[in-house]
């Protein structure tokens, strides 16, 4: 049996299969997703969705779904699956599925009546096009198949409904049809690797719903176009490629571009393997060079994301030269914000400085000497930029705190905004801002130790460390609670119990003694630590929120208010096996073993964005995230590195 395999009693059941979800990505941002039983559940979902740089730069729903009959002795069995009103689902074509596995791609069994069908599903690697393999395993008579496309040629973030404006004309090509639905969209192309006949009967299908918009507070109904469908035959023990993309292909070849794009794809045979996949699918190749998105489905680069996330994913994938390509990309846009001289803000106080800590990732010493050269001049002008008060919103502090003040903009990571406002106002000096600035400052001082150049700045780095030694400490350190205050502002200290203290135990260079550091752990793993990762807030505070369920305003409240995040658990294993080395290898392997189900629950093989922070610790957000992904894979180094 697979690894990831789901029986038909799993299957059947709604209220389990509703709930967990596929996701396949080209590697170029385009990607197919929908529940593992082929209803969409979110407006995210799709069959082909692909950005349109071209056009408006978002990432737009070509196919909604395809509905697939078996057709014998001119009875017809729909396998498809939509949701309506008042929780009607019609066709019910998951009664049929038998069994889904992942060894490399999904792989649905149908069984209808003497029919066993397999159907396949791959996207090409940097293009926009999706192959499904239909096989007919098993049948004891005549078999035809239909397939009915779904489109809705919208973005990602809206809703289409019946409309006079559609193009309902398509032209023949060699084994189907090309159609552009609205004018200034590409034309779709949708073909099959065998002659059939497409029998033109355009329609709206009126009133899809989807249920995990209607939860998170958003318009939930959708009218989908079907221009006609595909009719074909099929043989026992033939196979049958159905191609969507957006130019025309020869389908003498979609046989051998199929096989093509499995050989690529990494068996999903461990929790690793899958953290794997999950990783190559967060890197972007397009005209514009190497990007990362920070999560699926509705999330676009983001760089503080991106520095967190880039060391473990190139790391776990072996590629040294990748990780060089996003830093390379990351240096340009961060140069730009910084140099702009129309920027008068920074909108994330900290993202500059965790570029240091990104090269600090490196494989070994000679490779951060040679990161060192290479983007010295950007370091510097990072380090410059702070240190000359660059920006209006950010500024260092006679005791050489970084100190931010801005009431509409959430510099922080905490960067939860209701009605144009902050969620959680974090004005002042930050504790992990100031981890990550005390960080940078040791780091720039360490390696600029042999050269001869930029005196005076190596003189003021200097200053600024011994008064961040002595100020750190005096600044954030709670006698009390021993350990770190989150945010100190002129004589107002709060004392909330939150994981941002985290980091000052992991980083490289930190003003904290190992006493010190013992503290905030004990206080992280008693109050914050949860199978899933850290809270954002003890449960002990009132402001805490332990569920992410309701609508939008509810929801960014609990963000950072309760809310677990999976990436902040490495900074704490981290931490930890500093302080415990061999002997607390047994702890953090418990903490990564806990995330062996989520390869099998929300969306398969990766990690959401969120969980609730009261138990059972469900998924929320973004069914895919970077960092999180980054971060157990990184637990995973840390037990090799210390066992």
């Amino acid at each position: 049996m697979s690894y990831l395999t789901f029986e038909k009693s799993k299957l059947i059941n709604l209220e389990q299969s509703l709930y967990k979800e596929i996701l396949r990505t080209n590697r170029a941002g385009s990607y197919s997703s929908s529940s593992i039983i082929g209803c969409n559940t979110r407006k995210y979902h799709g069959l082909l969705v692909c950005p349109l740089a071209d056009f408006d730069m978002m990432r737009h729903v070509f196919i909604s779904s395809l509905d697939v009959t078996v057709i014998q002795h001119d009875k017809e069995f729909n396998l498809g699956i939509h949701k309506y009103n008042k929780n009607h689902y019609e066709p019910k074509g998951h009664k049929y599925i038998r069994e889904l596995e992942f060894d490399v791609i999904p792989r649905k069994i149908y069984r209808v009546g003497g029919v066993l069908l397999a159907v396949e599903e791959v996207l090409v690697e940097k293009q926009e096009r999706v192959l499904l393999k239909y096989t007919l395993l098993e049948a004891n008579s005549d078999t035809k198949l239909k397939l009915k496309p779904f489109l809705a040629n919208r973005s990602v973030h809206e809703l289409t409904h019946e409309n006079m404006a559609v193009n309902t004309k398509y032209s023949r090509i060699k084994n189907g049809i090309g159609i552009q639905m609205y004018p200034k969209l590409p034309k779709l192309y949708m073909q099959l690797s065998k002659e059939n006949e497409f029998v033109a009967n355009p329609d709206w299908y009126r009133g899809i719903e989807y249920f995990k918009e209607e939860h998170r507070g958003y318009h939930y109904k959708e009218d989908l176009y079907v221009p006609g469908y595909f009719e074909v035959d099929i043989k026992k023990g033939e196979s049958i490629i159905f191609s969507a993309s957006l130019t025309s292909h020869k389908p003498e070849n979609f046989d051998l571009r199929f096989e093509k794009e499995v050989e690529k794809r990494i068996p999903r045979d461990s929790v690793f393997n899958n953290l794997l996949n999950s990783a190559q699918q967060f890197f972007v190749q397009n005209g514009k060079g190497i990007t990362m998105v920070a999560g699926y489905h509705w999330y676009s680069e983001r760089l503080r994301d991106t520095l967190v996330s880039v060391p473990q994913l190139t790391d776990a994938l072996g590629d040294a030269d990748l990780f060089i390509e996003v830093l390379d990309t990351t240096v340009k846009k961060l140069t730009k914000i910084i140099k702009d001289k129309e920027i008068k803000n920074l909108t994330e106080a900290d993202t500059p400085l965790w570029f240091f800590w990104t090269i600090q990732q490196c494989w070994d010493k000679s490779c951060v000497d040679k990161f060192w050269t290479k983007y010295y001049d950007f370091l510097k002008l990072v380090i410059k930029s702070y240190l000359s008060g660059r920006f209006e919103n950010v500024k260092i502090d006679d005791k050489g705190l970084v100190v931010t003040y801005d009431e509409n903009i959430p510099l922080t990571w905490m960067n939860g905004m209701v009605d144009g406002k902050p969620v959680t106002p974090r004005n002042g000096a930050c504790v992990e801002i100031n981890a990550l600035w005390y960080n940078a400052l040791s780091l720039f001082l360490d390696l600029a130790k042999e050269q001869k150049k930029d005196a005076s700045l190596i003189k003021e780095i200097k200053i600024t460390l011994e008064k961040l030694d002595v100020s750190f400490i005096d600044t954030f350190w709670n006698e009390d609670q021993h350990c770190l205050y989150d945010l100190v502002d002129g004589d107002f200290k709060d004392a909330s119990i939150r994981p941002n203290q985290i980091f000052a135990t992991a980083f490289a260079y930190s003003p904290l003694s190992n006493e010190q550091k013992k503290g905030i752990i004990d206080v992280a793993k008693e109050e914050l630590l949860t199978p899933k990762g850290l809270r954002t807030l003890s449960p002990k505070n009132p402001h805490y929120q332990g569920s992410m369920e309701g609508i939008a305003h509810k929801r960014e409240f609990g963000l950072h208010h309760g809310a677990v995040w999976p990436w902040l658990i490495s900074f704490y294993a981290e931490g930890y096996l500093k302080l415990h080395k061999q002997s607390g290898i047994s702890h953090i392997k418990r903490i990564a073993d806990n995330f062996e189900e989520e390869m099998t629950d929300h969306c398969i093989g990766t990690l959401s964005e969120y969980y609730n922070g009261n138990p059972p610790q469900r998924g929320k957000g973004a069914v895919s995230m970077a960092w999180n992904v980054a971060g157990v894979l990184k637990i995973l180094k840390l037990i090799e590195k210390y066992s």
